[in-house]
């Protein structure tokens, strides 16, 4: 749970160098509470996490649950993923199709019948992996910075 801390806080940080005025950047505590969020979320009926490992190394995770209607996003129950991250010295090396597959075959045996993600507009990498295992593009989140 802490290496999963700690990848939290570096996809935070991630996101953060994309676009510092969207994104907040993770703190000195980030990774710790990150990992006990994960933590708390773990044995929950509708929630997987799960992680790739190679060579005995945590080379990444995904974080997913299935959630019921969400009217201010408009759409009906589904698989939500939230978290995916490889490692860098791992990525492009399959890794996170690795994570992939067994994530929305999971939420499909939970019950989903569509899978949603959320990736950043400069995360160009992540949309080419997701594009390739089928997911289409359906919102564009837009930002005007007030100040």
């Amino acid at each position: 749970m802490d290496v999963l801390g700690r990848y939290g806080a570096e996809l935070m940080q991630l996101h953060h160098d994309w676009d510092r005025s969207r994104f907040i950047s993770p703190g000195p505590t980030t990774p710790v509470m990150y990992s006990n969020y994960l933590r708390n979320q773990l044995g929950k009926p509708d929630v997987i996490v799960l992680v790739a490992e190679v060579d005995g190394v945590t080379a990444g995770y995904v974080y997913a649950s299935l959630e019921g209607p969400d009217y201010m996003a408009l759409r009906g129950p589904a698989g939500v993923i939230y978290d995916i991250f490889v490692a860098e010295a791992h990525r492009r090396k399959g890794v996170g199709t690795a994570l992939l597959n067994p994530v929305v075959e999971g939420l499909a045996r939970l019950g989903a019948s569509q899978v949603v993600l959320s990736t950043a507009h400069r995360n160009d990498a992540g949309q080419r992996l997701f594009a390739s295992m089928g997911f289409e593009p359906t919102m564009v989140e837009m930002t005007l910075q007030l100040f």
